[in-house]
This record gives structure tokens, C-alpha cells and sequence, in this order.
């Protein structure tokens, strides 16, 4: 049999392939205009390829939460701010889970992952939907400012409702479980990414929080207010924390580099970014008086390790560079920190590499997530006391008296840092069909003394 032929077919299609792939790598290399753009780089090269074609004024504009587009480099804008404390916020219909408070009575730590994990799905298909028509605004990227695991420690504190409750370690246990189910488990794009605040001793009063001096011994700092951040940054692997509006010691907290650089980055080892509560920097001048003008503020910032503001007092930073009050280096590194976020996140890469990217609309408020939100709903439920064993009622109960202004009212189901449900029930409209409400009987005049009403039970539960 003569084998030349077929040497020669062989030969040609080897040709072809290496032909075929020189090309493809050729065209591949072509398609970037930038480094950065190449996701066969590493991040850390593709941030310093990026940062290093910045110039100073477009380096200080992408370091205030709504930072805008860079046309010439292909940098699209975005809104840093996005909420979702119990369920994506202010970003039109979602699932709402029951408020933070509630999460921390239900104990349970699975609950807690499956809650943040349907949230997270929900956060990446809504940023998605908001990119494909062309709208990147505050409350649709995929940087949230939650957990919020400060200690409620006084009853009195109405921000409480945010937190888990008083217990450090309850806090820290649930905190961790929340941020691993909004971050994923992909290993090399975050899902979304989850911001441990407000750091550090923040827990009221509120109406002193821009100039309030938080004190403690080391003992209660170190016991009380440190071990759920501690926990949520080396279990949890939360990519971001809020520096806080109070100052601790004398130290406004977001120009605390004891705070931000001693304990946060070298004792625990964190390696993400730190954004300043909203308003937080300006504080360091108005507020605590710590210097005197933005300039000097801005730059105490930076340097302590605030990497992003939430406002714009950074817009100052021009004039701090130019009174020697920071170096571009310092800017550089708090800077390089953000596009790690951004790169990290899969926001410079084509969406097919992003495998969240692909989680459908449908699942906003589907019907197994409303069940997820029943089941937390149900087991935050605390019972104090039973009195003369009332509960459960009997099933010939007569009359029931509902007494309270809030049975008629949707806004307190809401709490805060809330998303909007499809659907909304307060309990009158829940009883419908179950029970009859009393003739002439209405929320504001029922039983003498209290707003409330009447109602005969009608059917059978």
C-alpha cells in the first residue's frame, strides 16, 4: 500500500490546524485594545495595566461611590451603593426576607446561607437585566453594604432592627453565613460581594453618630465589638467593610489607622477594600474636628485605609496632593484594591466566563424563594411567654379582639433596607376569607382606648 498519499493528506491537515490556530491567537491578541481587557492575565496585572494609564484626575473620580465612565479606556460607570440587609433594596420587586432582627431569632445558620444565597441570585440577575437595557444607577450593581453586625445593646438604638441581635457570637455565626451566600463559592468570581459595617463600636446614639466619641476598655473592645468582623473576615471572607460614622478613642473611625491598617488589614489578614459609611469623611472635619478642612480629611482618609467614599469629599483630593498631604502611591494602592473588586467581580470579562451571569430574571420573587422568606418568617418567630396556656387557640374560639394600629398597615412589614414584594398582606387582609370583621367596626374605632377591631372567626382553619 503506498503511504505517501495519506503522509500528504496528514501533512496538510496539520498545516491547517497550526494555520487555523495562529490565527485565532492572533486575532484573539488583536481583539484587545487594552491589557487589561485580556482575561488570560492575571488580575493583579490586568489592575496595574489599568490603573497605570489613568490619569490623577480620573484616578480620584473612580473613588467616590458613583464613579463614572471612562470612555477612553473602555471603563463603563458604576454606582458602588446597593443594599440588601434582608433582600435585594430599592431596586424594584423582590423577595423580602424577614428583618434583620428576625434572622438572628431563628438561630440557624443554614437558614441564614440559603437566605443570602437566594438574595445573591437575585442580585446578579437584576444587575444583569439593569446592564442589557443600559442602566448602571445607585441600587443595581453588585457591591452590598450588608451584613450589618454591630451589637444592639441598648433597646433605644432604632438601627438596631438591622443587627442580630446583642450576642457576639451569635452575630458572627450568622454574619459569616450570610456573606458566604452572597460572595459564592466560585473560585474565581465573586457572586456578589458583602460588606461587613459599620466598623467599629457603632451601636447609637444615632443623632450624635457624626460626632460621637466612642469609649471603651480593651477588654469590652475586644470581647464585644471586634469578634463578629473578625469572624465575618476570616471565616466569612468578606471582600469589604464600612468604616463607621462614630470615632473611637479620639479616632474618627474611617481615619483610623489603627482601626483600618493595625487590626483590619495585619492582625486579621484582610485583603479586601474599605468604604467609608455615607457622608463618614466629612465628619472627620465637621464632625469630630480631628483636622480642618476636607483636603486634610480626604487624605487622612486614604492613608488610614478608606479606600472608597460613600459622598465626595475625595474630590479634594487634587488639592491634597498638591499641599504634600499624600502621594499618588497612596491613591494608587486604594485604587488598585477597587478594580480588584470590579476585576474580580467579572465585570471586564465576556459574561459566557462569569458563570452567574447566567442566572435568569425568573428566579426575582419566584415562588421558592416566597417559601424560603415563609419558612425564615415562621422561625424567627419568638414565643415569651404562654400565659394560662392560651396558645394554640381553640378551634371554637368566638371572638377575637386585633388591636393596634400597625393590623391594617403594610409599611411596618417592611422594615428597613427593604425590597418591594409582588405581593402585600397586612393581617386584616390575610384573615379575609377566614373571618368576618364586626359591623361598623374599622382601624380607628374598635375597642374604647385602642385602635383595633373585632373579629368572629367564620371558617374552620
Amino acid at each position: 500500500m503506498n503511504m505517501k498519499p495519506l503522509h500528504r493528506i496528514l501533512n496538510g491537515l496539520l498545516v491547517l490546524i497550526l494555520f487555523f490556530f495562529s490565527v485565532t491567537s492572533l486575532s484573539a491578541q488583536q481583539t484587545y485594545e487594552f491589557p487589561y481587557q485580556n482575561p488570560a492575565l492575571s488580575v493583579g496585572e490586568r489592575v496595574n495595566d489599568l490603573v497605570g494609564r489613568m490619569t490623577i484626575d480620573e484616578k480620584i473620580s473612580q473613588m467616590m461611590n458613583a464613579a463614572p465612565a471612562i470612555d477612553r479606556l473602555g471603563i463603563p460607570a458604576y454606582d458602588w451603593w446597593s443594599e440588601c440587609l434582608h433582600g435585594v433594596a430599592r431596586a424594584g420587586i423582590a423577595t423580602v426576607f424577614p428583618q434583620a432582627i428576625g434572622l438572628g431569632a431563628t438561630w440557624d445558620q443554614d437558614l441564614i446561607f440559603r437566605v443570602a444565597t437566594a438574595i445573591s441570585d437575585e442580585a446578579r440577575a437584576k444587575h444583569h437585566e439593569f446592564v442589557r437595557n443600559g442602566s448602571r444607577k445607585r441600587n443595581q450593581g453588585l457591591t452590598f453594604w450588608s451584613p450589618n453586625v454591630n451589637i444592639f445593646r441598648d433597646p433605644r438604638w432604632g438601627r438596631g432592627q438591622e443587627t442580630y441581635g446583642e450576642d457576639p457570637f451569635l452575630t458572627g455565626k450568622l454574619g459569616v453565613q450570610f456573606v458566604k451566600g452572597l460572595q459564592g463559592d466560585d473560585p474565581k468570581y465573586f457572586k456578589t460581594i458583602a460588606t461587613l459595617k459599620h466598623f467599629a463600636v457603632h451601636s447609637g446614639p444615632d443623632p450624635e453618630r457624626h460626632s460621637f466619641d466612642a469609649i471603651t476598655d480593651e477588654r469590652d473592645f475586644r470581647d464585644t465589638y471586634l469578634p463578629q468582623f473578625e469572624m465575618g473576615i476570616k471565616e466569612g471572607k468578606a471582600y469589604s467593610v464600612m468604616c463607621a460614622y462614630n470615632s473611637y478613642k479620639g479616632e474618627a473611625c474611617c481615619g483610623s489607622s489603627k482601626l483600618l491598617n493595625g487590626i483590619l488589614r495585619t492582625e486579621w489578614g484582610f485583603d479586601g477594600y474599605v468604604v467609608s459609611d455615607c457622608g463618614a469623611i466629612s465628619d472627620i472635619f465637621n464632625g469630630h474636628k480631628v483636622v480642618a478642612t476636607a483636603a486634610e480629611a480626604a487624605a487622612l482618609g486614604v492613608k488610614s485605609g478608606t479606600d472608597l467614599e460613600c459622598s465626595t469629599v475625595y474630590r479634594n483630593l487634587k488639592e491634597s496632593l498638591d499641599k504634600n498631604l499624600i502621594t499618588v502611591p497612596d491613591i494608587d494602592i486604594a485604587l488598585k484594591r477597587l478594580f480588584t473588586a470590579r476585576f474580580k467581580l467579572g465585570m471586564f470579562d465576556p459574561p459566557e466566563m462569569v458563570k452567574y451571569s447566567r442566572i435568569p430574571y425568573s428566579v426575582v420573587d419566584c415562588e421558592q424563594n416566597k417559601a424560603l422568606a415563609k419558612e425564615a418568617a415562621l422561625k424567627s418567630i419568638v414565643l415569651l411567654k404562654n400565659k394560662d396556656n392560651m396558645l394554640p387557640l381553640k378551634k371554637n374560639v368566638g371572638t377575637v379582639a386585633v388591636i393596634g394600629p400597625n393590623s391594617d398597615q403594610t409599611f411596618v412589614l417592611f422594615g428597613n433596607y427593604n425590597g418591594t414584594p409582588q405581593i402585600l398582606l397586612h393581617l386584616f387582609a390575610a384573615l379575609n376569607g377566614k373571618w368576618q370583621i364586626l359591623p361598623k367596626c374599622s382601624m380607628h374605632r374598635g375597642v374604647p382606648g385602642f385602635p383595633g377591631c373585632l373579629v368572629r372567626k367564620q371558617l374552620k382553619n
